[in-house]
């Protein structure tokens, strides 16, 4: 196997791998009364802490400002988040979670280290951190061509 087939199989196994691990996820949630959209953005809101903003949280997610909005409404009327007026900018909003949210939360995170778990057998540590060392260079070098292209735009 040359170079190139190494690299296009990289990267189709990298999307085979994203598309079956959000398969599993979304599964796991199910029983949890959550939808993929409204797990991914209690997760995604926990990791990145209380007070991200909604543009903030939007990119991270990879998903389209509006899409986002209608989520958080869902969620705010759920009693799961609160949006505040952002300290450093009043035009925007931050985004708080909720005691409500905490208990949910803690389901979601279990479900999803079961799933980590059911996953990853068979992986090795060492292997795991050297995927984790080529992910994250791909995801680097990702944002420098974007940051690139931005530029010359």
């Amino acid at each position: 196997m040359n170079d190139t087939d190494v690299r296009r199989d990289f990267f189709m196994a990298m999307g085979e791998a994203t598309r079956a691990s959000r398969h599993a996820m979304d599964q796991r949630m199910r029983p949890l009364g959550l939808s993929k959209a409204t797990w991914r953005t209690l997760y995604w809101l926990q990791h990145h802490g209380d007070g991200v903003t909604q543009r903030t949280l939007a990119e991270r997610m990879g998903i389209e400002s509006p899409s986002l909005v209608r989520l958080l409404d869902n969620l705010e009327r759920s009693g799961l988040v609160e949006r505040r007026t952002a300290p450093t900018d009043r035009r925007a909003n931050a985004l708080h979670l909720t005691a409500k949210a905490r208990p949910l939360l803690k389901a979601i995170n279990r479900a999803a280290e079961e799933v980590r778990a059911e996953l990853l057998v068979g992986v090795d540590e060492h292997s795991l951190r050297d995927a984790l060392t080529v992910l994250r260079r791909v995801v680097d070098n990702a944002s420098r061509v974007k940051s690139l292209e931005a530029r010359t735009a």
